[in-house]
């Protein structure tokens, strides 16, 4: 740098001459490392406010830097206050459930309390224990009546009996079969109404009187005969010692059947004083054979029915018995 042209260079590029002989006559250096013309003497005059402006350029503040400084401090707050904030929540949290604990416990206790309070006082107890007990009765209560012993002596079998208490009605069904209802009957010559040894049978075991009725299907006609009987071993006796047949009772839209040469189907059967005979056959000249399923059918499901309507009759005074007061 030169002041002007046949100046004294000062720089790096070789010796120069000091005019003062290597002495400083300004005894100081500015703040940039230059000689300091005016020295550090607050004395010495600075008619040129060189010394101010040098100052007020050192003193100038790095404005970057305090953004940063800020921006530094401004971080440091916010996360002082989010973690005083967790904090400060947990806190709350945790003092909450203390309170929370702490009042169930009081309540459960203040609870125990009141009710142990509220419970009833123990009842008094009556001091006059003299008053009779109640009593139960230590005889077993009697079994229902058995219907088959009203049904298996005279003495006990005094309901009302006819052909129409056996066989009611005017037609009989029998699962899928239909069968009309004939003529009925009743005598009380047992002999009259019987062929071959069955008359012997049923008078020589006591019998009482006979009840018939024909029902008939499809030209097949079966008259039932029903014979009572003191008691049941009576009439066991006469089916054991029966042979023979029932008269047919032919009338009511039945023809006269079973007479003659066709054979015809015999059955015998007792229950209680009850003895009951079918005698199956052809309406028309025609035989019963073994293999014939239909005649076979209709004697059965009337042999089955005759069962049955002896049965009920014994179970309704059963019924009957067992409704009335005890004595």
């Amino acid at each position: 740098m030169s002041f002007g042209q046949g100046g004294p260079q000062w720089g790096s590029g070789g010796q120069n001459q000091d005019p003062y002989g290597g002495q400083d006559p300004y005894r100081g250096q500015n703040s940039y490392g230059a000689p300091d013309p005016y020295g550090a003497d607050q004395a010495t005059p600075d008619p040129f406010g060189l010394r101010a402006r040098a100052a007020a350029a050192d003193n100038t503040p790095d404005w970057a830097a305090l953004a940063d400084a800020s921006a530094a401090r401004t971080r440091r707050r916010r996360w002082l206050l989010i973690g005083g904030g967790a904090l400060a929540t947990a806190a709350v949290a945790g003092i909450v459930a203390s309170a929370i604990v702490s009042s169930n416990s009081d309540d459960s206790n203040q609870s125990s309390d009141k009710n142990a309070s509220q419970l009833p006082a123990a009842p008094e107890l009556p001091s006059d224990t003299t008053q009779p007990e109640p009593s139960f009765s230590s005889v077993a209560p009697l079994p229902p009546p058995d219907p088959k012993d009203f049904i298996s002596d005279r003495k006990k079998d005094t309901a009302p009996l006819s052909a129409e208490s056996l066989f009611p009605g005017r037609k009989l069904t029998m699962g899928e079969r239909v069968y009309d209802k004939g003529a009925t009957a009743r005598t009380g010559d047992c002999k009259s109404v019987t062929k071959g040894a069955l008359g012997a049978a049923l008078e020589n075991n006591g019998c009482e009187q006979v009840f018939r009725v024909t029902y008939s299907a499809g030209g097949i006609a079966v008259t039932v005969g029903v014979a009572t009987f003191e008691n049941e071993a009576k009439a066991k006796k006469a089916v054991q010692q029966a042979s023979g047949n029932i008269v047919p009772l032919s009338g009511d839209g039945v023809p006269a059947f079973c007479q003659g040469g066709p054979v015809c189907r015999s059955t015998y059967n007792s229950y209680g004083r009850y003895a009951y005979i079918t005698f199956t056959g052809y309406t028309k000249a025609k035989s019963v054979t073994k293999g014939d399923t239909k005649a076979f059918q209709i004697g059965d499901d009337l042999g089955e029915f005759t069962f049955r309507q002896i049965r009920r009759r014994g179970e309704a005074q059963a019924s009957a018995a067992a409704a009335q007061p005890a004595a």
